[in-house]
């Protein structure tokens, strides 16, 4: 069996100290927003995952091929030009779900965001945990 080579692996880095280094102060605030919103959701102490991802739960993937690895399954990060959240690994068609949640742009596994006034966090709530139980239907999801 293969293992994966992910260059993001969870790390050692403190959440804490990561979000106080976020700028700007609004995008700081957001990402402090983020946190407790994805803590209160997931029941997930959040574990840094490379640099700038705040990730909750993980999950073990292994395909067909072999290739197998462990990652965050569900977080976001607060870029400079946006807040990006991922919804691991995007099985399911939320259409329903995004159509209600607000000014947003969807990438292959996350959402980017400009700023949380921007969007309906009670919709991201639900998004996040649709996604976590769409995931946990293929990959088991557990704490870290």
């Amino acid at each position: 069996m293969a293992r994966s080579d992910n260059k993001t692996v969870p790390t050692d880095q403190s959440v804490e100290n990561f979000l106080r280094t976020v700028q700007p102060a609004r995008r700081a605030e957001d990402a402090h927003q983020l946190d407790k919103l994805f803590r209160a959701t997931t029941g997930f102490s959040p574990v840094m995952w490379g640099p700038s991802i705040v990730g909750y739960g993980r999950y073990h993937y292994r395909y067909k091929s072999g290739r197998e690895g462990d990652f965050l399954a569900t977080g976001f990060s607060p870029r400079e030009s946006a807040l990006v959240i991922y919804i691991m690994p995007g099985y399911a068609d939320f259409a329903d779900l995004m159509a209600r949640l607000g000014k947003h742009k969807l990438g292959k596994s996350c959402l980017y965001v400009n700023k949380l006034a921007d969007i309906d966090t009670g919709v991201l709530r639900e998004l996040i945990r649709a996604g976590l139980d769409d995931l946990d239907r293929v990959w088991p999801v557990k704490p870290f």
